[in-house]
């Protein structure tokens, strides 16, 4: 029986009020005032061009390819330790996924790779900030301006990280943010497009509403709406901003929680972790994480198992992550190849996330750190 679980969903205290607020409006789809609040909270709190909430970071990501005007025939660049959604979000537009290995110390994209797999048909380059730790986006950058190709940020892990002092989700010209009940701020299920080029500010609110402009019906710019693009259904209710809102407004809050119980991992697992062979997360210097996970890189995968069924008979639930993409079923069709990402394919058998969640007790977290000290490798 789990007695401690690997997340569990928080809320502020706020998020009923906010609901039960845009219960008693006579608007409960999409852009409505809870909405407009979550764009505002988070364009002025990142100091971004223009954010919009969608109903998954999947379907942020999903607009990015469309803004982006991908097709078959492009490709892009993309680290194979990553979820899926970064790659579906432009092969669903026929473009071809290009895998990059990862960094052995953050386990983001490894910047010095990427040039080489750069082709003439190569048309973005999408990176992930792992745990919310920030890629090399200087070096990223430089790339693409030398190639002339777009950055996009799967900033899933990473809102409120800052790399060089300057937030995660502001480098690239679009970013995509996740609101799922894992992460950092939640919604239950949601998610932003922050865009930070002004290029695509009209266009992706017609991508948004189907394809038409009806929010610039609704701002009475135009006296009727009309169907001029491609596009889809990505706008949340308002009952899901409503609970986000909260979240937002308490960010200060909710970030100092998971630090202090990140900070405690990391400070209490030290010294078994050099004893064992194992190693904590590493944050460069010049990185600001979000506190979205606390993950331990085991000395093998045996060992990842054992600790994980180890954990497990004390009613703690303990996890891996991403399995190698290049790998998958989906990937190998790409070309994918057992070796082309040897970092990703040796670290992905060894990581193991703890139990980390905002709101998660000191009592809780002492019995993780306790059964983790009791398991030698």
């Amino acid at each position: 029986m789990i007695r401690i679980p690997f997340n569990r969903p928080f809320a502020t205290g706020k998020e009923i009020d906010y609901i039960r607020d845009a219960i008693a409006t006579p608007k409960l789809s999409g852009d409505g005032a809870h909405t407009t609040q979550c764009h505002t909270l988070l364009e002025q709190s990142l100091g971004i061009q223009k954010a919009l909430l969608t109903t998954s970071c999947t379907h942020a990501l999903e607009m990015a390819a469309l803004l982006l005007n991908m097709a078959p025939g492009d490709e892009v660049i993309l680290p194979a330790f990553t979820f899926p959604s970064t790659a579906n979000a432009f092969v669903l537009r026929g473009a071809r996924p290009i895998f990059v290995d990862v960094r052995a110390d953050t386990l983001n994209i490894d910047e010095s790779q990427i040039e080489q797999r750069i082709t003439d048909r190569t048309k973005a380059i999408f990176v992930v900030h792992y745990a919310g730790v920030g890629c090399e986006m200087d070096t990223i950058l430089a790339i693409a301006r030398r190639h002339v190709l777009a950055v996009v940020e799967d900033n899933a892990h990473g809102l409120y990280g800052r790399y060089r002092g300057r937030y995660l989700g502001t480098f690239g010209q679009l970013a995509a943010l996740s609101f799922h009940e894992t992460k950092n701020f939640s919604s239950g299920e949601g998610g932003a497009l922050l865009i930070n080029d002004a290029q695509f500010n009209q266009r992706a609110e017609v991508l948004r509403e189907k394809g038409t402009d009806r929010s610039r019906f609704f701002r009475g710019e135009v006296d009727k709406y009309n169907w001029i693009d491609v596009g889809s259904s990505y706008l949340p209710s308002e009952l899901l901003a409503a609970f986000l809102r909260a979240q937002l407004e308490h960010r200060g809050q909710i970030q100092s929680m998971r630090r202090e119980t990140w900070e405690n991992y990391a400070r209490e697992l030290a010294s078994w972790a050099e004893t064992n062979g194992a190693r904590l997360p590493i944050i460069p210097p010049e990185c600001e994480q979000s506190y979205h996970m606390f993950y331990l890189i085991m000395p093998s995968f045996e060992s990842r198992q054992a600790l994980i069924s180890h954990l497990a008979a004390l009613g703690i639930l303990a996890v891996f992550h991403y399995l190698p993409l290049h790998l998958s079923p989906m990937g190998l069709r790409f070309g994918g190849c057992e070796g082309d990402c040897p970092v990703t394919e040796n670290l992905a058998d060894r990581l193991l996330r703890l139990p980390f969640f905002t709101g998660m007790s000191s009592s809780e977290q002492a019995q993780v750190i306790d059964a983790v000290r009791a398991f030698r490798c």
